[in-house]
């Protein structure tokens, strides 16, 4: 793999000059440790044709540390009457041109993401990349409910991209049992992490409240702290607005995990 430091803007007033982090894939069996690295794989650029994964505030469930909540079974009460069976397929032997697959994930797009920035050009980008492995279908017999784009490399599952029928969304809580059943369905395969995407603003904090086990990478590893996760979501557009990193801010909730680490090592007086 390959780091690449790309320049973000600058700010002369609070002394930062950020760059944005990437990676780049050489080979296939690095996936999983650059997932471990804290990227994840990017497709906002189409013209691509490399794999090239960003470096985020990211969140993933340690599956030695999950177990079902409350919410969970709640929401697996409901959604059992419709008796939905979920099936791995791997990209390889799925018929991505079937045109009720792409009328399916098209129409939930238009719904769900906002100015047409998941096209059904966009949806053949994913999965025709090297890093996405296989869809999980969740159907009946006579129906389909949704589909998950998964990327499953060595100990790992990403949960990358769900599309599924959103009639279901608030009278069954469909995405979130979906969401939860991949979790589950990874740890009764003997997979070790879930990973769930970015986690910015309280918008995110649902991949987080419903489960436990969950870590969010910090910029130094793989924190658990969630109280202080959702700390930084809930101040998120404050701190943005200051256009300072961590390290420099006076919050002591946003600068300490980098003091803790400063002071473990103490300054040779040589």
């Amino acid at each position: 793999m390959k780091i690449i430091f790309s320049e973000h803007q600058f700010d002369y007033t609070t002394y930062t000059f950020p760059y944005c982090v990437y990676c780049l894939k050489e080979a296939q069996n690095e996936i999983a440790a650059i997932y471990e690295k804290g990227f994840l794989p990017y497709t906002g650029n189409l013209n691509i044709n490399r794999d090239l994964f960003y470096l985020a505030r990211s969140v993933r469930v340690n599956l030695a540390q999950f177990k079902d909540s409350s919410e969970n079974r709640r929401v697996d009460r409901i959604v059992q009457e419709l008796s939905i069976d979920v099936y791995p397929v791997q990209k390889s032997n799925f018929d991505f041109d079937a045109s009720d697959f792409i009328e399916f994930c098209y129409k939930f797009a238009e719904s769900r993401f906002s100015g047409g920035t998941m096209g059904q050009e966009r949806i053949r980008y994913i999965f025709q990349g090297n890093v996405s492995s296989h869809i999980f279908m969740f159907q009946t017999l006579d129906k389909v409910y949704g589909y998950v784009f998964a990327a499953i490399h060595g100990n790992m599952l990403h949960y990358w991209y769900a599309f599924f029928d959103v009639s279901y969304l608030r009278t069954h809580s469909l995405g979130k049992w979906m969401m939860w059943r991949m979790i589950k369905w990874a740890k009764e395969n003997r997979l070790d992490y879930v990973y769930l995407g970015t986690c910015y603003k309280t918008g995110a904090l649902y991949k987080v409240r419903d489960h436990s086990g969950v870590e969010f990478f910090d910029g130094i590893g793989w924190n658990d702290d969630i109280d202080l996760l959702k700390y930084w979501c809930k101040n998120d557009e404050t701190f943005q607005a200051k256009n300072i990193d961590r390290l420099k801010s006076a919050d002591p909730e946003f600068s300490k995990i980098f003091w803790q680490l400063i002071n473990q090592f103490p300054q040779s007086k040589k």
